[in-house]
């Protein structure tokens, strides 16, 4: 699942495509909102919030946003205007074409178009956006330490609690502060200086240009050691939780 920095990536590739463009035509390949039409409509931006993007549109009838959300394997793609591409691809759900571009959604995971006003319907539950301008740091602590029995491996993953890290990114800054997985959250002996990290990873796109230590690694890149795979998570949503037993301390509360 594409983690924080990629959503921003698309939101920022959207944005440069879409913003302050007509469009001339949308195609909504969802049931809810395949007779939608939100064209003559002006797009305003695309934002990211955590793993969600948010296209707000200023639409005939209103200020839409178009709520989306890759999932697993969705992606959006831009084509300049007169570009061919394949418009019955059976995993498009959504199309905005403009004079000048076309985005087109494959395969996510969430379409929804709602009144702008009422965006915090969708996305109110998520925690502080790392990657956001105006991150509050001290409320994403509150919400971590609201769960000190909580194996921090899960707590890093829960959009409620911190929007924007996956599994690779709980996985990797859990290996550069030297915690392992199944940690308490309220044993980590520096939870500021985590979270204060992980961000810093996010903000520097660290998935695209850095090489994991753990994540999916046969053997420790720093000691060798055989690197241990556990699954994580609440019954039915486990997740791979990739760490290094030397490095990395189980550490319990008192």
């Amino acid at each position: 699942m594409p983690e924080g920095d990629a959503v921003r990536r698309t939101a920022r590739r959207l944005a440069r495509s879409l913003d302050g463009r007509q469009l001339t035509r949308t195609d909504f390949r969802v049931p809810r909102h395949a007779t939608a039409d939100l064209s003559g409509g002006t797009v305003l931006e695309t934002v990211s919030r955590g793993k969600h993007l948010l296209t707000r549109v200023d639409a005939p009838a209103g200020r839409i946003t178009l709520h989306t959300h890759l999932k697993m394997e969705g992606s959006w793609r831009t084509y300049d205007a007169g570009r061919r591409w394949n418009s019955r691809a059976p995993e498009i759900r959504v199309v905005l074409e403009t004079a000048e571009v076309t985005a087109v959604g494959y395969t996510l995971g969430i379409v929804e178009l709602i009144p702008t006003e009422r965006e915090e319907d969708s996305v109110g539950h998520l925690g502080p956006d790392l990657l956001s301008p105006d991150w509050d740091e001290e409320e994403a602590l509150r919400r971590l330490r609201e769960h000190p029995e909580r194996p921090v491996f899960e707590a890093l993953r829960d959009q409620t609690l911190l929007a924007g890290v996956g599994t690779i990114y709980a996985a990797e800054v859990l290996f550069v502060t030297g915690v392992a997985p199944e940690t308490p959250v309220g044993a980590v002996p520096d939870l500021p200086r985590m979270v204060r990290r992980v961000r810093q990873m996010l903000d520097q796109e660290w998935s695209r240009t850095g090489r994991a230590w753990v994540y999916r690694q046969k053997l420790c890149l720093r000691c060798g050691t055989q690197v241990r795979v556990d699954q994580l998570g609440p019954a039915g949503q486990e997740r791979s939780a990739y760490w290094c037993p030397s490095c990395q301390r189980l550490t319990q509360q008192t």
